[in-house]
């Protein structure tokens, strides 16, 4: 097994040197054409999504991202490689001798908040019986507004009003597909 550095990775190619995201090389999943298959393809491992937890939480180094998810170090490295390749992370030097990275999300990467947030109430109503994380809300700029713990609602941006899941259609936009799933026989249609 190949140990992973901070100045290369498993494949020994020096940090950094990864080609940036390209929607348009993506192979789409099957079935039914949908965005939340194409963001499952690379986020739809928990070391992923643990690796994004650990950069929110301001943990920027492999090692403490290792620790703190648990992750075994070869499949660390194979997650936030894909990640950077997604366009998800990138890494910063913040080491030259020896060559040392960070990991730092992206724009792709902070967009993952909602989802991230939604993840941890979920778990926190359903799974954990004790909460072991609260995020807080304290708004730059607003000293007489408190710290208070963060009660994330779905709201439109159009409407401002809060959304609830009776209240939202789905609306099928990729030809040859309804709600109930494909409207031509296909390959997958197949007995």
């Amino acid at each position: 097994m190949t140990q992973h550095t901070d100045a290369q990775d498993t494949e020994g190619r020096p940090a950094g040197t990864r080609p940036a995201a390209d929607r348009s090389a993506a192979v789409p999943p099957p079935g039914r054409p949908c965005s939340i298959a194409a963001a499952l393809q690379i986020l739809g491992e928990k070391w992923a999504l643990l690796a994004v937890r650990e950069i929110f939480y301001g943990n920027h180094r492999f090692d403490r991202i290792v620790r703190n998810t648990g992750a075994p170090r070869d499949r660390l490295t194979a997650r936030l490689r894909a990640l950077e390749e997604a366009g998800v992370v990138e890494r910063r030097a913040y080491s030259q001798r020896p060559p040392r990275y960070e990991y730092h999300l992206t724009e792709a990467g902070r967009d993952l908040a909602p989802l991230t947030q939604a993840l941890l109430a979920w778990g926190d109503r359903w799974v954990t019986p004790d909460p072991p994380v609260v995020l807080r809300h304290h708004p730059a700029g607003h000293p007489d507004h408190p710290d208070h713990p963060l009660d994330v609602a779905w709201t439109c941006r159009t409407c401002g009003m809060e959304v609830r899941s009776p209240d939202v259609s789905l609306e099928i936009l990729s030809p040859g597909w309804d709600r109930q799933g494909p409207t031509v026989p296909g390959p997958e249609a197949a007995p």
